[in-house]
């Protein structure tokens, strides 16, 4: 299994300043002795990830959403929890997209009925076991998304691991039109992980959040970045397309449907 350092090792390099401020957040965690488990190069779970899960699901916009994607951390297992209980149908994508079918589908009333406790579907072990491997063609229309984040920022600013799982997952979601404008996208963090505005410029390929529920707040971002239009490819690691196995073949996909909607529409 790759360790933190093996992951640090491969990730680091593609933005100096983002490395740097996820060592210095990742190191403030265990001083203040708010990190549960390792937190080098994850998205680190923290005191107070309930409370923040609590503090989004009382959102309007949480209670009127029906489908929900979340990342599959340890910090969202309260997030995707609440979701279950709340009768939503939740996406989670297989860590780091290293799977064919790279998302899993809970439906909390077919859970329930093959009595699976929510519990244990809300976990990366559960769902990966319990969940329906789909496509991300076969995915529904998302109304709220849930991002992991090692750092963000008051006007919507974020950085996950380093990976970049996060804006292509995103990216190919508003390509495939399964994500809309009016879709919230939020995170849950630990206060300490909120830093200065300054200190996470964002780039146009980076999706900014609208939301950010900590442990002791609700920060709604109004955030001013414009949000990607779909994938920027040319962003695409090397690395990316060596480990995501369908990546290479979904991009071909997009681009003939993409090719195949220009050709129709009139000039």
């Amino acid at each position: 299994m790759t360790d933190g350092r093996e992951r640090v090792a491969r990730w680091a390099g593609r933005n100096g300043e983002k490395d740097t401020l996820r060592s210095e957040v990742w190191a403030r965690m265990v001083a203040l002795g708010i990190d549960v488990g390792p937190v080098e190069s994850r998205i680190p779970n923290f005191v107070g990830a309930d409370m923040a899960a609590l503090r989004l699901s009382r959102l309007p916009a949480w209670q009127n959403a029906r489908v929900v994607k979340c990342n599959p951390d340890p910090p969202q297992i309260p997030v995707r929890l609440r979701a279950l209980y709340d009768g939503k149908i939740v996406y989670a994508p297989v860590p780091e997209l290293v799977e064919g079918l790279p998302f899993v589908r809970l439906d909390p009333a077919a859970l329930a009925g093959a009595g699976i406790q929510f519990e244990f579907a809300a976990t990366s072990q559960g769902f990966l076991q319990v969940g329906e491997p789909v496509q991300f063609e076969d995915m529904e229309m998302l109304d709220f998304v849930v991002v992991g984040c090692v750092a963000v920022s008051r006007a919507g600013g974020r950085t996950g691991k380093g990976g970049g799982f996060a804006d292509l997952e995103l990216g190919i979601f508003r390509e495939l039109g399964k994500l809309g404008p009016a879709a919230p996208i939020a995170t849950t963090v630990h206060s300490c992980q909120v830093v200065a505005d300054d200190l996470l410029p964002m780039m146009p390929h980076d999706s900014a959040l609208d939301i950010i529920a900590t442990d002791v707040e609700l920060i709604e971002t109004r955030t001013a970045f414009t949000q990607p239009g779909g994938v920027a490819w040319e962003e695409v690691q090397p690395d990316q397309y060596a480990s995501i196995p369908f990546l290479t073949d979904l991009r071909r996909r997009i681009e003939r449907n993409r090719a195949g909607a220009d050709a129709g529409s009139p000039e």
